[in-house]
């Protein structure tokens, strides 16, 4: 039986809020908040925490290469709506 890795999830996504963090302390381009980072903390694990499921629960291979780009997509959809507004949503950023 498998099981579901969530610490390599969390490294992974500690990782990726790192590169924001440090371009942050070297150019004002870069501009998050706390909510910026938790956000997208949320959205890194959830997307990873999905995956991982998929690969736990799915026994096909072709399913699951499916399955996992349509989460990639769902979340890369919802980071740039977030990020710049694409579908004008009342969470859209600006």
């Amino acid at each position: 039986m498998r099981s579901i890795r969530i610490f390599p999830i969390l490294l992974i996504t500690t990782v990726l809020l790192l590169i924001p963090f440090i371009a942050m302390q070297f150019t004002a381009e870069v501009n998050w908040s706390g909510f910026d980072f938790m956000i997208m903390a949320i959205l890194l694990t959830g997307c990873g925490l999905t995956i991982e499921v998929i690969r736990v629960k799915t026994s096909g291979g072709q399913k699951r290469v499916l399955l996992t780009l349509l989460a990639i997509l769902l979340f890369l959809l919802l980071w740039a709506e977030l990020a710049i507004g694409v579908f004008n949503s009342p969470i859209a950023g600006s």
